[in-house]
């Protein structure tokens, strides 16, 4: 049999500040032989998503820094393609942690590399997305740490991303006034019209804290009891002035100052005048609540009562451009590399 060629991005520097195209390498290498145990996969869609950008860091985090010279990490989805394990068929299709490559060996015997999917009624690359880690990071966010009521109101940040939508539309399910924190208008007509949010707010078309705290006072008459954080900086100092008394705070993400910015907060006794719990969470350290989230997840999406947007960039080579663009916001919903 011919050889199969492999097309890898490897991380090649660590960034100072904003990653650029340099810091990646795209490299060639043959698929090897399977050994007993193993499957192929070949990949068609990679996850791009803001994590990976913590995980450039030499720092210190909550995760295992990508080694230089590495595969880059990222969830994947694909079809077995070659298998010398009685577990996996040839045309199986796949989620796992493949990284930033074409083709995955993958020792299938170790528990939970590898998830076997049913794409009959959810397309495959929602489990990149709706139906994956990000879905389930907004899942637990939302019903684990909020704890949301009927009534109450929750806002959301980056509320058109791949986190942010399905965390408001999970809040509608639950009875709560869901409200969006997104960029430009396009964004907020999509989060309103397409996802059913209440009301969203374009930070674009406020420069301070005082012209977002009232922008958000308009929206969130009865003020805030819920809010899901992916952003920091601003939107979380406009937040905390209009909270309510035991108001809850899912600390999802920082991208603010993802690339090293200082991200200061301005009146940090309001989280005690109201008496705020505010804690953070890393979804992969929560597998027990897996099943039960990606059941009612893959509920909501199979019956087109949970809606998502993807922007997909094409082939391997595009990655890197496309991560950064991810860091800057240029995507609209969950940001995928199609592969196939």
């Amino acid at each position: 049999m011919s050889t199969l060629t492999n097309r890898q991005i490897l991380l090649a520097s660590r960034p100072a500040g904003e990653p650029t195209v340099d810091n990646f390498k795209l490299v060639e290498t043959p698929v090897p032989e399977l050994q007993d145990g193993q499957v192929l996969v070949r990949h068609h869609y990679l996850s791009l998503d803001p994590y990976m950008r913590g995980r450039m860091n030499e720092g210190k985090s909550y995760a295992q820094p990508q080694p230089l010279g590495e595969v880059m990490i990222g969830g994947t989805v694909g079809e077995v393609v070659q298998s010398r394990n009685p577990n996996f068929q040839v045309g199986d299709k796949v989620v796992g942690m493949g990284g930033w490559q074409e083709y995955a060996v993958v020792d299938a015997h170790q528990r939970g590399v590898l998830q076997k999917v049913d794409t009959t009624h959810i397309p495959l690359s929602a489990y990149l997305g709706a139906v994956g880690m990000p879905g389930v990071t907004a899942w637990y966010g939302l019903v684990k740490i909020i704890e949301p009521k009927a009534g109450e109101t929750v806002v959301v940040s980056a509320a058109s991303g791949a986190v942010g939508g399905v965390v408001g539309q999970l809040a509608k399910v639950r009875g709560c006034r869901a409200v969006g924190i997104a960029g430009g208008p396009d964004k907020c007509r999509y989060v309103v019209e397409e996802l059913g949010f209440d009301a969203c707010i374009d930070y674009k078309q406020h420069r301070d804290v005082r012209s977002l705290a009232s922008a958000l006072k308009e929206a969130c008459p009865d003020g805030i009891d819920g809010y899901f954080e992916n952003v920091g900086g601003m939107m979380l100092d406009a937040v905390l002035l209009r909270m309510n008394a035991f108001a809850r705070i899912a600390l999802c993400g920082m991208i603010s100052g993802y690339n090293g910015e200082p991200i200061p907060l301005q009146n940090p006794q309001l989280l005690l005048v109201n008496r705020v719990k505010l804690q953070g969470f890393i979804v992969s350290e929560h597998m027990d609540v897996w099943p039960e989230a990606l059941k009612e997840l893959g509920t909501l999406v199979a019956t087109g009562k949970l809606k998502y947007r993807e922007s997909i960039a094409q082939g391997i080579e595009s990655a890197p451009e496309a991560f950064i663009g991810l860091l800057k916001g240029r995507n609209f919903g969950k940001q995928l590399v199609k592969l196939i």
